[in-house]
């Protein structure tokens, strides 16, 4: 079947200079060479910080990675690595390149630049630390300018190694609150980033069970644990997150609340294109989760703007007149002096209103009401 992308294990651990030199050129080349134009891969650059730099250094940090160099080292690589790192780190945090590949120009989506661009993604650490709550995770935003495109970032609420959630002895343990985590999908399907999803959170599985203790701890009793028994069972599937005729364990499984809430984000994301590749703005909105996003391509006759509210009440001005309909309810309003109020309770809860254009009709509602998406 193909791959269609690499995540790249313990990059924080090479030079970028050797990703740039010698690892990303030779995958794309390799791709090419199989007719895959858009291979993607998404670099682990682990930190274990709540700000932009680990530590206060950038050659050790998430966003560093996305960025081609910017001067020529020794030809040995070897040597390269340690001039690069000591030229980077001689830069400083104050003097790293910026972009506003994921902003749009007032409600326009930009051409991104992408001369400056690794080649490497990344999975955004960064957001995954500050995913205790949904609100502090929108809060990463103010960094999103170091990376070359953060719409491209890789994020997750919880992976095989970590969670957001800080035990005793530094460990992580597997969220255990469904509702923060109906919050966090919320956020994490609507706004910028590939979502990720650990296996298991869909029914919290080991929910409280530290993720990894290595050794010290039985893998069945460890967040890690064999979740196989949870998809037995049969179940008949007829389109992107339609299904039927569930049986055993797996329809214990996909009836989960959480799980019911996960179907239904895929099939909104997978319906609005703007939420997979839009650039996004808050310009001109009020509301503690809210912003506007808007992918454009013109080969293809694309078009879709959308509003997103997640668990509260948000106001957008300056925003194109026309008519909106929300993927959540299907209500419908009506724009004539660049202004909307959307209101929206619940935890978790969304309102995503669709600026119905033509050739790119709002799809209406998208799925069923359910516990958090009402």
């Amino acid at each position: 079947m193909g791959v269609d992308a690499f995540r790249v294990d313990t990059v924080k651990h090479i030079s970028r200079n050797t990703f740039n030199r010698r690892f990303n050129p030779a995958f794309h080349e390799i791709a090419k060479q199989s007719g895959n134009n858009g291979f993607y891969m998404a670099g682990e650059v682990c930190v274990r910080d709540h700000g932009v730099w680990n530590k206060g250094n950038p050659a050790l940090s998430q966003p560093f990675y996305t960025w081609k160099e910017r001067s020529t080292f020794d030809s040995d690589d070897l040597i390269a690595a340690k001039e690069a790192y000591d030229y980077e780190t001689g830069r400083g945090a104050a003097d790293q390149p910026t972009s506003d590949n994921h902003l749009l120009l007032g409600n326009t989506y930009r051409e991104p630049d992408y001369s400056k661009h690794s080649g490497l993604d990344v999975i955004d650490f960064r957001m995954h630390w500050n995913f205790a709550n949904a609100n502090t995770a929108f809060g990463v935003r103010d960094g999103d300018k170091y990376t070359n495109d953060a719409t491209w970032n890789l994020t997750y609420v919880e992976s095989h190694d970590y969670s957001p959630l800080e035990v005793g002895n530094s460990l992580y343990a597997r969220m255990s609150d469904a509702d923060t985590m109906a919050e966090n999908w919320s956020l994490m399907f609507t706004w910028r980033g590939i979502p990720t999803i650990l296996y298991g959170n869909e029914i919290l599985f080991k929910a409280g069970e530290i993720i990894d203790e290595g050794p010290n701890r039985p893998l069945e009793e460890s967040g890690r644990a064999y979740f196989g028994p949870h998809l037995e069972g049969n179940v008949e599937v007829s389109d992107f997150g339609v299904y039927k005729n569930a049986t055993g364990e797996m329809a214990n499984t996909l009836n989960h609340p959480l799980a019911q809430h996960l179907i239904r984000l895929n099939r909104i994301r997978h319906n609005i294109p703007a939420l997979q590749k839009g650039q996004y703005s808050t310009e001109g909105i009020s509301g503690d989760m809210a912003f506007k996003r808007r992918f454009t391509d013109e080969k293809t006759n694309v078009d879709s703007f959308v509003l997103v509210t997640i668990s509260g009440d948000a106001v957008f001005t300056g925003i194109p007149n026309g008519n909106y309909i929300d993927a959540i309810t299907g209500d419908e309003k009506v724009v004539s002096d660049g202004k909307i109020t959307i209101n929206c309770s619940g935890k978790g809860n969304a309102r995503i209103y669709v600026l119905d254009l033509p050739n790119n009709p709002a799809p209406g509602k998208i799925g069923e009401t359910g516990k958090y998406l009402k």
